[in-house]
C-alpha cells in the first residue's frame, strides 16, 4: 500500500468518525431511521478512501450519503461531500463537480422536507446550514488551485528535462565532431605512411608484409567511415532537414548498390510533424545502410503506413540474420532508438522468422 493510500484511509476514517460523533449530538426523528442515518454518515466518510482513484464515483457516493442522512433527520454538515468536491476538481473533473453541486443544492430542501422539517422556508434555511455556498466554492477553488500548481510543476520539470536533454545532445555532437577531427588526422597519417611503405616495398621488388597491407586497408576503411560520420553530423546541422519526401531518393540510391529495394506507402498522406518526418527519414537511411553493410541481402522493402495518429515505418530484408542469432545493437540502432523514444514512439529491431531482419518504428503524429 502506498503512502498516499494510507493518508487517504486515515482521512476517510477521521471524517467518518467526526460525522458519526456529530450525528449523535444532532436531533433527528423518527427513531427508526437511526440505523440508516449512522450508516450513511459512516459510509460517506469512508468513501473518501478512494477519492484519488475514483473521484467522480466518490463524489456521487458522498452526495447520496449526505442526502440519505438528511432524510433520516440528522442535521449534520455535508463535510465528506466537500472533501469529494475538492478531490474531483483537483483531478480535473470540474464539470462533474459543478453538476453534482447544483443537483445537491436542488435536492437538499426536498430531502429535509422528507425528514420532517415543517415548511419550505425552514428547509431552505437548514439546507444553507448543512451546505454553505461559501464552503462549497472554497473546496472547489482549493482543488483547482492545487491542480494548476501541480500542472505548472509538471511543465517546469518537463522543461528542465528537455533543456538538459538538448544540452546533452549538443555536447555529444560537439564531442563527436572533436573526436572525428582528431581521429581523421591521426588515421590519415597512418594511412599515408602505410601507402608510402607499400609503394616503396613494391618499387624495390620486396615482398609487402600482410600486416602492412592490413594496416593500409584498415586506414582506408576507417577514413571512409569517419567521412560518412562527418557528413551525417553536418547534415544534421547545416543542410535542409530531410523528411518523408526524401525517402524515395534513399531507396533509389540503395538500388544503385545492387540491392533490390522497394518502397510502399499506404494510407492517406496527411500532414506529418517535421520532427516525425526527420526521424522516419533517419530510420530508413540507417536501416538501408545496415542492410548494405552487414546483412548480405539481395532484397529490401521499405513500407510507410499512415495510420490515424501514428506513422509506421518498416524495413525488411532477406539477409543472413535468423531468429537464432542475437543481434548486437550498434551505434546506428541505438541512435534510432533514441530518436524514436524522444518522440514517444516505439521501435522494434529483430530477425524475422522467415529469415532476414526487420526494423519497425511507430511514431505518434498527433500534434497534442
Amino acid at each position: 500500500m502506498s503512502r498516499a493510500q494510507v493518508v487517504d484511509g486515515v482521512i476517510a476514517a477521521g471524517v467518518a468518525a467526526a460525522l458519526v460523533v456529530a450525528g449523535r449530538s444532532a436531533t433527528h426523528t423518527p427513531a427508526d431511521l437511526d440505523v440508516l442515518g449512522y450508516a450513511a454518515l459512516a459510509a460517506g466518510g469512508l468513501a473518501l478512501a478512494a477519492r484519488r482513484r475514483m473521484p467522480v464515483a466518490v463524489l456521487a457516493a458522498t452526495a447520496i450519503c449526505a442526502l440519505a442522512y438528511q432524510v433520516a433527520g440528522f442535521e449534520v454538515p455535508v463535510v465528506a461531500y466537500l472533501f469529494a468536491v475538492y478531490a474531483a476538481v483537483r483531478a480535473g473533473h470540474r464539470i462533474a463537480a459543478i453538476v453534482a453541486s447544483v443537483l445537491m443544492l436542488v435536492a437538499l430542501p426536498p430531502a429535509l422536507l422528507a425528514s420532517g422539517v415543517p415548511d419550505t422556508g425552514a428547509a431552505f434555511t437548514q439546507a444553507r446550514d448543512v451546505l454553505q455556498l461559501a464552503w462549497l466554492i472554497a473546496a472547489g477553488a482549493a482543488g483547482e488551485a492545487l491542480r494548476q500548481a501541480e500542472r505548472r510543476a509538471d511543465e517546469a520539470e518537463r522543461t528542465r528535462e528537455e533543456t538538459a536533454r538538448r544540452r546533452a545532445d549538443e555536447e555529444r555532437l560537439h564531442i563527436a565532431r572533436e573526436l572525428h577531427d582528431s581521429l581523421t588526422h591521426q588515421i590519415s597519417v597512418i594511412k599515408v605512411q602505410a601507402e608510402v611503405a607499400v609503394h616503396l616495398a613494391r618499387k624495390r621488388g620486396e615482398e609487402v608484409p600482410e600486416a602492412l597491407l592490413a594496416i593500409r586497408e584498415a586506414g582506408r576503411e576507417a577514413t571512409r567511415e569517419l567521412r560518412a560520420t562527418l557528413e551525417a553530423l553536418r547534415d544534421d546541422d547545416q543542410d535542409p532537414p530531410r523528411g518523408l519526401d526524401d525517402v524515395p531518393d534513399l531507396v533509389r540510391r540503395a538500388r544503385t548498390t545492387g540491392l533490390d529495394a522497394q518502397l510502399t506507402v499506404e494510407g492517406p498522406r496527411d500532414a506529418v510533424p517535421a520532427a516525425v518526418g526527420r526521424t522516419a527519414y533517419r530510420i530508413v537511411q540507417e536501416s538501408l545502410t545496415n542492410v548494405a553493410r552487414h546483412a548480405a541481402a539481395a532484397t529490401a522493402s521499405v513500407r510507410i503506413d499512415h495510420r490515424p495518429g501514428t506513422l509506421v515505418i518498416r524495413v525488411d530484408d532477406d539477409g543472413k540474420a535468423t531468429v537464432d542469432t542475437v543481434p548486437e545493437p550498434g551505434v546506428g540502432l541505438l541512435g534510432m532508438r533514441e530518436r524514436v523514444t524522444a518522440l514517444g514512439g516505439r521501435l522494434e529491431a529483430a530477425p524475422r522468422r522467415e529469415g532476414g531482419f526487420r526494423v519497425q518504428a511507430e511514431l505518434p503524429v498527433d500534434p497534442a
